[in-house]
Parts: structure tokens; C-alpha cells; sequence
């Protein structure tokens, strides 16, 4: 063991980097699996509570993901000052409140009011998982970890919408709401035992206004960060756009019915795969020749897809639109985790509060750009893969800013 490892291990309590990587995971997954395993039961969750429009049945997801955005813009901040492990348990405590409050809710809208505090909860997972990871790392070994930390994280697309296909085997969709409220349980517990505080004294910021205004002042105005955290947004527009219609794709012009969750998975998988191959080869090659070469080749395949959606046959045929798909979210993998190291990575003095900006825009941001796809959806899938072509070249648009004007740098650029 190197003495960098061994210094990493002493400040994770003895804690091994499979178990750290993992229990990172294990806290990001909470979000997309109150995302993904939603998906089966909206149409149930739609007919008990009496809301006939299809698309309406997408606000479940996208309460849930304002909440989720909102919430972060507060967490990022008060664990620079009060540490990583306290803000972490409360929202772990909403987010399991939350949950367990939705099992007996009687109106569509005090659903949506509960998923959009289940979102709040959440927040502190994705915000001060980062942070913590920024915390221990830097530069590309930050990024092969966020890889890692993605692949199994990308597992769960796989899983969630088949587990919650199952559970609605047994029950109705009340159960996959006390689902999620005892798998964050059983993770909330797992993070008390472990994980210590990571925040150095050194970086501790006061909780007041003006440390608050000033933390918020270094992100926005580091040209890198932000124009990289504004590529990640309309990426993850396109993701979300897509979360929001897959029921709608999948089983409406598709009619897959239970085979719906397998088709979700496929993809899941193919972006965990994406992921792992990222950290592979991240520390050989950059960040930044792996992000942008898959940036151009997501431009690439969806102006073909688009092409073949809009002049071939309709609906496309099964297959070639899932091998359309699976190509971009390839993709996708290699971007995800890459753009947000290089965002993150000049701002480690302020990293709680870097991590709450860059997830407030890339959440709350996607969450709107998706939901503008998702309400576009006509009976079609070409809403959606216009969409994706559109985000990934505004994507473009922003790293070419932020890199003035050039590509593959190996460096960052002045700012």
C-alpha cells in the first residue's frame, strides 16, 4: 500500500475503497430508485387516484426531481459548516419520512407534496456524496472513483423498475413506497457505523449570508465549472426527457407490458458497463479526451437517429430504435461522471457548497429540460429524440466556452 493509500484509509477511519466506493453508490442509488422503480405503477398510481391524462402521470417523477434540485442549493453550504455526517442523516431521516407517509396518502396531490419532500431528502445523498468524494480525491483518481461509484449506481435502472414490477405482483403501489423507506434505512444505518467526518477543519466555512453569498460567487464565476456544469445540465435533460416518456415509449407504442422492465434494464446495464470502462481508462487517457470524444459521438448518433426516426418507417422498429438508444447512453456513461469531476475538480476548498450549485443546476435544470420533453411526447418518439439531439449540441456549445474554443486539452485552460 502506498503511503497515499494508506493516508486515504486512515482518514476514512480504516474504511477499504471497495467498501467506500460501495457505500457512495449505495447513497446516490437512493435517488434512482425513488426515480426508476416508480416507473411500473404509474399507470396503477394514475387509475386509484383518478388522474385520467397520461402525461400528468409523469409529475411523480418530476415533483420528485424539483424537490430533489431545490433542496441542494441548501445542503451543499451547511455541511461546509456543520460536516458531511449530520446533514446526511437528516435527509436521510425526510427521506425515509417521506416514504413512509406516501403509503397511506388519499389524493394525487398529497402524493406530488410528498414526492417533492422526498426529493428535499434525497438531496443530501447526491450533494454531500460528492462533496465527500472531493473530500479524499482529486483530479482523475476523483474521476475514476465517480466512475466506479456510477457503474454500481447504474445498476440500480437496472434492477429498480423489476423490483418494482414484483413488488406490484404482491401488492399494490403502496408497497414500493415502504420498499424504499427500509432500503434507505438499512443504507442510513450502514452509513452511521462507517463513514467518519471528512471535512478537514482547515475548509470549515461559517454558516452566515455573506460566507453563503461568497461560496456561491467562487463557483459561478470559474468559467470551467460552470460551462461544464451547464453541459451536464442539457445532458441530463436528455436522460430525464427520457425517464419521464419511457412508460409511455416502452408500453404505449411499443405495447412491451411486462416486458417493459427488461427493455429499462438493458440500457441501465449498457450505462454501467459504459461506466466501468470510463474508470478504466480515465487515468490513461483524461478526463477530458474521453468526455468529448463521447460528446461528438452522442452528437453523431442522435442527428442519425433523428434522420431515421423522422424519414423511416413508424413506429421505428423495436429493435433498431433500442440499438439507437443503447449507443447514445453508451455515451452518455462516458460523459455523466467525467463532466462533473472537471466541474468539481478547481473548486475543492468549497466542495460542499460546489456540489450543492453544480446539483442544484444539473438537477433542477435537467428536471425542467426533461419535463419540456416529456410533455412534447405526441404518440411518437420523435419528441424525445429531438430532444436529445438539441441538448447535446447546447452540451457542445458550453464546453467549447468553457474551453475556449478547444477540445482534448490535457490541461485546464487559464481562467
Amino acid at each position: 500500500m502506498t503511503e497515499h493509500s494508506k493516508a486515504t484509509a486512515a482518514r476514512l477511519g480504516g474504511m477499504g475503497k471497495i467498501e467506500f466506493i460501495a457505500l457512495m453508490a449505495a447513497l446516490m442509488a437512493l435517488n434512482a430508485l425513488a426515480i426508476d422503480i416508480m416507473l411500473p405503477g404509474l399507470q396503477q398510481i394514475g387509475a386509484a387516484l383518478g388522474v385520467e391524462d397520461e402525461n400528468q402521470r409523469q409529475f411523480v417523477v418530476s415533483a420528485y426531481l424539483f424537490g430533489f434540485g431545490l433542496a441542494q442549493l441548501a445542503y451543499g453550504p451547511i455541511s461546509d459548516r456543520f460536516g458531511r455526517r449530520k446533514p446526511m442523516l437528516f435527509g436521510l431521516t425526510v427521506y425515509v419520512l417521506a416514504s413512509l407517509a406516501a403509503v397511506a396518502v388519499p389524493t394525487f396531490a398529497g402524493l406530488l407534496a410528498l414526492r417533492f419532500i422526498q426529493g428535499i431528502g434525497s438531496a443530501a445523498m447526491r450533494v454531500i456524496t460528492i462533496s465527500i468524494v472531493r473530500d479524499i480525491y482529486g483530479g482523475r483518481a476523483m474521476a475514476e472513483v465517480m466512475s466506479l461509484i456510477m457503474m454500481v449506481f447504474m445498476v440500480v435502472p437496472v434492477i429498480a423498475p423489476g423490483t418494482g414490477q414484483v413488488i406490484l405482483f404482491f401488492g399494490d403501489w403502496h408497497l414500493i413506497f415502504l420498499f424504499m423507506a427500509v432500503i434507505a434505512i438499512a443504507i442510513g444505518i450502514w452509513m452511521y457505523i462507517r463513514i467518519p467526518e471528512t471535512l478537514r477543519p482547515e475548509d470549515v466555512r461559517p454558516f452566515t449570508l455573506r460566507s453563503v453569498l461568497d461560496g456561491f460567487r467562487i463557483v459561478l464565476t470559474n468559467r470551467l465549472a460552470l460551462c461544464y456544469a451547464v453541459a451536464s445540465m442539457f445532458i441530463f435533460g436528455a436522460l430525464f426527457g427520457f425517464i419521464n416518456s419511457a412508460q409511455q415509449v416502452y408500453v404505449g407504442i411499443y405495447e412491451l407490458g411486462a416486458w417493459f422492465a427488461l427493455a429499462f434494464a438493458a440500457i441501465g446495464a449498457l450505462m454501467a458497463v459504459s461506466s466501468f470502462v470510463n474508470a478504466t481508462f480515465v487515468g490513461r487517457f483524461g478526463m477530458r479526451r474521453l468526455s468529448h470524444a463521447s460528446l461528438l459521438g452522442f452528437i453523431g448518433i442522435t442527428f442519425l437517429w433523428l434522420l431515421v426516426q423522422y424519414f423511416g418507417p413508424q413506429p421505428m422498429p423495436f429493435p433498431l430504435f433500442l440499438a439507437f438508444f443503447g449507443l447514445a447512453m453508451f455515451q452518455f456513461g462516458w460523459i455523466g461522471s467525467n463532466f462533473n469531476s472537471l466541474a468539481m475538480e478547481p473548486l475543492g476548498h468549497v466542495a460542499g457548497t460546489a456540489s450543492s450549485v453544480l446539483g442544484f443546476m444539473g438537477t433542477l435544470g435537467g428536471a425542467l429540460i426533461g419535463a419540456m420533453i416529456g410533455q412534447a411526447f405526441d404518440g411518437t418518439a420523435l419528441p424525445m429524440v429531438a430532444g436529445f439531439f438539441a441538448v447535446s449540441i447546447i452540451g457542445l456549445i458550453f464546453v467549447l466556452i468553457g474551453e475556449r474554443g478547444r477540445l482534448f486539452r490535457s490541461q485546464n485552460p487559464p481562467v
